[in-house]
């Protein structure tokens, strides 16, 4: 089951003092001993054994399996940028957007990457990236 908002179930709240609607509605005088018998029987807010944010927050952590399969997805993302930006590359067709989307994709990667040879990697790609920029902005400059 996954809890995917937070929410929940409010804390309930004791009986409140009637209000009259309007006017001089209809009401019943309750005798003393009626009244103290109520206070005592009154409970108190409810609460939950867990909140849903501590829920979500287990969630968040995942399993093994869970950071790998996250891990794949981002690299998958970052290979499709690379890939986009070869083709322009090779058809002399690459834009600064191009470049910058790969940019963007190598930093999110870096947000969560702790492997000192994945850093290298995305090193490389991003000094790879600056490189073409700064060829793409000598050109727009030159023409």
């Amino acid at each position: 089951m996954k809890v995917s908002g937070t929410n929940g179930v409010g804390s309930a709240a004791g009986p409140g003092k009637a209000k009259p609607a309007g006017g001089g509605g209809f009401q019943v005088a309750q005798p003393a001993a009626a009244a103290g018998a109520a206070q005592v029987a009154r409970a108190g807010g409810v609460g939950g054994v867990m909140s849903v944010d501590a829920i979500l927050a287990l969630q968040d952590i995942g399993g093994p399996l869970e950071r790998r399969r996250r891990a794949v997805g981002r690299a998958g993302k970052i290979l499709d940028v690379l890939e986009d930006v070869k083709i322009a590359l090779l058809s002399g067709d690459v834009s600064v957007d191009d470049l910058e989307r790969l940019k963007r994709a190598v930093a999110e990667e870096r947000q969560g990457s702790d492997d000192e040879r994945l850093e290298g990697v995305l090193n490389e790609i991003e000094t790879r990236a600056a490189v073409e920029l700064a060829k793409l902005e000598r050109a727009n400059r030159a023409a």
